[in-house]
């Protein structure tokens, strides 16, 4: 009988692994991260962009290029371009810009949905243009909800966040440690930011998170979560539709739905103006409400 045994590392082995990593991914990411400068009559907002097209497109929040005006992108190289911003998208905090003329080295892009809590993560920033900022931290949370205001006082939520302990410095983000996952729904949207400047979508109002069924009907559904409200917005779609905090949605026009992500999928054009049924459980009963999203203004 052959006895096998693994070799635990030293605290200072472990300690240089985790250094090596973070040390790796600024070291490939920060050359594709730019210190995004916006401003107009005298205000104007700065914040990091990526690099996610050789032709030029970054993408950054869109609270970052809110006020308008003109733009410029600078790289840690030294380089720096004027910017356009194409397109902004409010409800999932994304926009894209383009820098003029320019051929860039674009960011590899991953899949968000393939996240677990726990993970290793690491923030990477540009946000004063001298140097990049690095930090790191674990997925803390998925599939976590961000009410926003604009500046017309129009509460938002934006779904399906990621919550990271990594400290985020001026520049890397919303100053929160959410952040924006990349992944399908999010490659669409920037897709459709990028042919025609705007997304329209559906909107019914609500915050939810991820909320698991009880055991009787999660086996009588053939699912295990759904839904949860946990706020709707006065004078929406939802509170029309008498959608109450605490409801838990488990269908949207007879789609199981198990997360924030998977309402913000079917919240599509082609549902705007139309009625749609959502079967939703409320206490111990399941009940199904009639709802007519509106397009997101």
């Amino acid at each position: 009988m052959t006895e096998t045994s693994t070799a635990i590392p030293t605290e200072r082995e472990a300690l240089d692994a985790y250094s090596t990593t973070v040390t790796s991914v600024a070291e490939r990411v920060l050359p594709a991260v730019a210190s995004l400068r916006v401003g107009r009559a005298g205000r104007g907002g700065a914040g990091s962009a990526v690099v996610i097209t050789p032709d030029g497109f970054l993408v950054t929040s869109a609270h970052v290029v809110a006020q308008g005006g003109s733009a410029s992108a600078s790289f840690l190289d030294g380089t720096e371009y004027e910017v356009d911003v194409v397109g902004a998208d409010p409800l999932s905090d994304l926009a894209i810009a383009r820098a003029r003329g320019a051929t860039l080295e674009p960011v590899r892009i991953g899949n968000a949905d393939q996240l677990r809590v726990g993970q290793l993560v690491v923030a990477v920033g540009n946000p004063l243009g001298f140097s990049g900022s690095v930090t790191s931290g674990v997925v803390s949370g998925l599939g976590r909800s961000l009410a926003t205001a604009d500046g017309n006082g129009h509460r938002r939520f934006i779904e399906d966040v990621i919550q990271t302990d990594a400290a985020l410095n001026p520049g890397n983000s919303m100053g929160l440690g959410l952040a924006v996952p990349m992944n399908r729904t999010t490659e669409a949207i920037l897709s459709a930011l990028m042919r025609n400047g705007r997304v329209r979508r559906a909107y019914l109002g609500i915050a939810g998170g991820t909320r698991a069924l009880p055991p009787t009907i999660a086996q009588k559904l053939g699912q295990k979560a759904g839904v949860e409200v946990q706020e709707v917005v006065t004078g929406s779609p939802a509170a029309g539709a008498a959608l109450r905090t605490g409801d838990i949605i488990v269908s949207v026009a007879e789609v199981a739905v198990a997360k924030a992500g998977d309402l913000q999928r079917l919240m599509v054009e082609t549902r705007i103006g139309s009625k749609i049924a959502l079967s939703v459980l409320r206490g111990d009963h399941l009940i199904t409400l009639g709802v007519v999203p509106v397009e997101l203004a």
